[in-house]
């Protein structure tokens, strides 16, 4: 009998793995659906760009991101302890030399909500990133970026460019792609990789 009576309710157990499936899978599986889903904002205060944003180093000092006006900006949340940290930081550091003397950035931002794998501090972060990853691009203070204390950045960015079905970032390494006056063009998901973007950043520093 609770066979038979778990069997009657199998459509509806059905339905919501599906629905799971959905949200949580498809964005990774066609990451470039991420891209082109741009979010309208009527609202008059809302930010222009990401200069009027002020955040904090990895040192606990501010940093007016005003301060990249004229470059083009991958903006990452990184974690040191992630199945996705040593191939990111990888191929992260491959562009950044590659095309840092050409106007490139990336601003990486410490993560701990996904898994609690970024759970150390900010000094055991940076000696882990510059040791371990020898990531040489600027590393900012850890943040949050869901939830109701995300930090205001990170509430701009996926405004910008909301996720498939819901804005929420989905996983650590979720990227952004920000042009040289300030505006978001794309975001990627956990599973692209840094120089599937290649392509995208070329374009925005018009080098192609």
């Amino acid at each position: 009998m609770p066979l038979l009576k778990l069997m009657s309710h199998w459509p509806s157990l059905f339905v919501l793995l599906l629905a799971f499936l959905f949200v949580y899978f498809l964005p990774y599986t066609f990451p470039s659906l991420s891209f082109s889903a741009t979010r309208m904002d009527g609202e008059s205060d809302t930010p222009k760009s990401i200069y009027n944003f002020t955040v904090k180093d990895i040192q606990g000092n501010d940093v007016a991101l005003s301060n990249y006006k004229g470059k083009v900006l991958l903006v990452v949340n990184v974690a040191s302890k992630c199945g996705f940290t040593q191939s990111n930081y990888k191929e992260l550091n491959i562009l950044y030399e590659k095309y840092k003397d050409q106007g490139l950035e990336i601003l990486a931002f410490p993560c701990n909500q996904f898994g609690w794998q970024e759970p150390g501090t900010n000094e055991e972060i940076q000696d882990t990133v510059c040791t371990n990853f020898k990531a040489e691009f600027p590393i900012f203070d850890k943040v949050e970026v869901n939830g109701n204390n995300a930090a205001p950045l990170y509430k701009f960015l996926k405004a910008e460019k909301g996720g498939l079905l819901i804005d929420a970032i989905k996983w650590n390494f979720t990227k952004f792609l920000v042009n040289k006056e300030g505006k978001v063009m794309g975001r990627y998901a956990p599973s692209t990789s840094p120089l599937k973007i290649e392509e995208d950043i070329q374009k925005l520093l018009q080098l192609s």
